[in-house]
């Protein structure tokens, strides 16, 4: 048995074809309701103990329906929102097509992303002046154990609660596994008249906690205090704000899941060789600090990450990936929403990718304005920061004639600016944009005057991992591209140039490189280069000793990209002694002239003529050397019996 999607009209406020949604998608459509949320509750009862999965076709009141499953104790519906996103337009006549889009959009089965459980027992430390942290500790010590840092000279007079004196230096972790390092901490001493005393200060003291409380109105202990979850600060003056964190602390106590948003593949990570730095992409640009170096590749902190993806967009060897959702989900929902469009009759869909902020400016367009054009696709993502280039160019692949992306007043924009210049360079300008509204009046407006470009005629559908989707998805946007497409300085893709006068072929660079895009010759003095592998991450022009090496960003989209390439190589020096090839000829020739005769291990012709030696010849002609370097004293004779009697026949 398939979906039976339920359809309404509500109240006959658009025109929805049931007909041509069924035709276009894998599922059973209903006559078409006007008001399944309140007189027609009782279809949506039915359908809900009758059909084995239900879709309804109303985004709004979706409490309504599951309160409904709940009583009837059967299996939520799903939902899927036709109204705002597509009839609730001024176009939305003509949006069946994108009706049938978004229905086999919410039909596709979407992977659970992994988790770890956090459980949070509770602790609370609380830092800041005595007055607003007392008052607050004193509302939370029934239901959290508070323990207080005061930051001022006030005094406690209660002891329902911990008081510390001290500086509180660092502060790590997140939700439920907090790390705190005081200098100069007292504790209180709870014995005696008056006062109470403190303990002799101590620096380097450990603590932790489940829950931060910062009220010292200054500068937060912690990266992006609004995505470290756990960490709640406010301004000790604002009553309010101090007042909604004791709200909140109450809430964060118990076991919640943790998205694991990333995944780490060490062995693919370039940041380092042999203590070279390369790559810092996702170094920098982690809002929280959750990515920290860890010898040769990059180490993740799982409770820290708040998820935002822009380190899987700026990684050039996937050795991140994303995985809320991973790529090829998001791949998989493009994909169908581009093919039924066009199978429901449309021609040149545009693709908008948004977060929840601008869903919520969609509805209110959708309600008190012109709503969105009927070619425009809404595609809601949890984060939109991850959303690179890689996708970007996917999208146009699948069939959409232009991607734009909606930011929020709180997207992280710097891997975007980096992501879309990338695609720029690499698809034009004019497919791909940003929009940086805030009023969902003007948002429309601007989707109803854009300049669309033509689809692709033949879409493709690009796999693989975000390298490989680039490069299937740049072929099908270059079909006549003859030479390798220029990028922007820092792109994670190109070529490197070897200036062959000053290239020693010591192959230092072959050593070092961590995609083994530079390879070498067994068989003789050859450096290669295979252009797909390059990550452009810098390691082979850092440890070059002859400074030969440059990068040269690029996309290469030729077969030729995929097969070696050789960049230097020269002819081999011929051992005088057993003739086996060795070296660099050109090297062993600046070597002999340059100490031959000058050096005084190698002043006479004989010596000399070592360094023209391969190594086993050297070793066999040093040991015959009066001056052996690896000559020890003479064996001593072994004594025999017959030598006893000798000796006895002497004296």
């Amino acid at each position: 048995m398939g979906t039976k999607l339920l359809l309404c009209d509500c109240a006959g406020s658009q025109t929805v074809d049931g007909d041509r949604i069924a035709g276009s998608c894998d599922v059973e459509c209903s006559k078409l309701h006007t008001a399944l949320c309140t007189d027609q509750l009782g279809v949506v009862s039915r359908a809900l103990q009758e059909e084995e999965q239900v879709l309804i076709a109303c985004g709004q009141e979706q409490d309504v329906f599951r309160t409904l499953a709940d009583e009837l104790e059967v299996d939520p519906p799903a939902f899927v929102d036709l109204r705002d996103r597509a009839g609730w337009s001024e176009q939305g006549s003509a949006a069946a097509p994108k009706m049938a889009a978004l229905t086999a959009e919410a039909l596709l089965p979407q992977p659970i992303t992994r988790s770890v459980d956090v459980v949070s027992e509770g602790t609370c430390f609380i830092v800041g002046p005595g007055e607003p942290a007392f008052d607050l500790a004193k509302r939370l010590s029934d239901t959290l154990a508070v323990t207080v840092l005061i930051t001022d000279n006030a005094q406690p007079i209660t002891r329902s609660f911990d008081v510390v004196r001290g500086q509180l230096r660092s502060v790590s972790g997140a939700l439920g596994g907090f790390s705190l390092r005081f200098d100069g901490l007292q504790q209180l001493e709870p014995g005696g008249r008056g006062a109470f005393g403190w303990s002799e200060p101590r620096d380097g003291a450990l603590s932790s906690c489940d829950i931060v409380l910062d009220l010292t109105g200054g500068t937060p202990f912690v990266q992006a205090p609004a995505k470290r979850e756990g960490y709640l600060r406010a301004d000790p003056k604002d009553l309010v704000a101090v007042e909604r964190l004791a709200f909140l602390a109450v809430q964060l106590v118990g076991t919640f899941e943790k998205p694991l948003y990333v995944r780490l593949e060490e062995t693919l990570c370039a940041h380092s060789r042999a203590e070279q730095v390369a790559c810092t992409n996702c170094l920098d640009i982690c809002p929280t600090g959750a990515i920290t170096p860890a010898g040769e590749h990059v180490s993740i902190d799982p409770m820290v990450c708040a998820g935002c993806g822009a380190c899987a967009a700026l990684c050039p060897s996937t050795a991140i990936t994303y995985e809320d959702p991973p790529v090829s989900a998001l791949l998989s929902r493009m994909h169908i929403l581009a093919r039924t469009y066009r199978r429901a009759g449309g021609k040149a869909p545009r693709l908008l990718v948004h977060d929840a902020h601008g869903a919520e400016m969609i509805r209110l367009a959708a309600r008190f304005g012109r709503g969105l054009p009927a070619d425009v696709i809404p595609l809601e993502l949890s984060v939109i920061s991850g959303f690179g280039h890689a996708e970007m160019l996917a999208a146009l692949a699948h069939g959409f004639a232009r991607v734009d992306i909606l930011l929020a007043p709180t997207t992280e924009r710097e891997a975007l600016s980096q992501e879309i210049a990338l695609a720029h360079a690499i698809a034009g300008p004019n497919g791909i944009g940003l929009i940086d509204e805030a009023d969902p009046d003007a948002m429309s407006e601007l989707l109803y005057t854009q300049d669309v470009p033509l689809p692709l005629a033949d879409p493709v559908l690009p796999l693989g991992n975000r390298r490989q989707i680039t490069r299937l998805s740049a072929q099908a946007l270059n079909p006549q591209a003859d030479a390798p497409l220029p990028l922007p300085e820092n792109a994670p893709y190109g070529a490197i140039a070897v200036d062959t006068d000053a290239c020693t072929l010591c192959l230092s660079c072959v050593s070092l490189c961590p995609s083994g895009a530079l390879i070498d010759n067994p068989d003789k003095p050859q450096l290669n280069f295979q252009q797909d592998a390059c990550l452009q991450c810098g390691l082979c022009k850092g440890i070059c000793p002859e400074d030969a090496i440059s990068l040269v960003p690029q996309l290469d989209l030729s077969d030729a990209a995929l097969s070696q390439q050789v960049l230097n190589e020269e002819e081999p020096f011929a051992c005088v002694e057993c003739g086996a090839l060795f070296g660099v000829k050109s090297t062993i020739e600046r070597i002999m002239e340059k100490l031959s005769g000058t050096h005084p291990m190698f002043a006479t012709s004989e010596q000399a003529r070592m360094i023209q030696m391969c190594d086993n010849c050297r070793v066999k002609v040093q040991f015959q050397h009066d001056d052996n370097p690896f000559q020890s004293k003479p064996k001593p004779k072994v004594v025999t019996t017959e030598d006893y009697f000798s000796d006895r026949k002497d004296h």
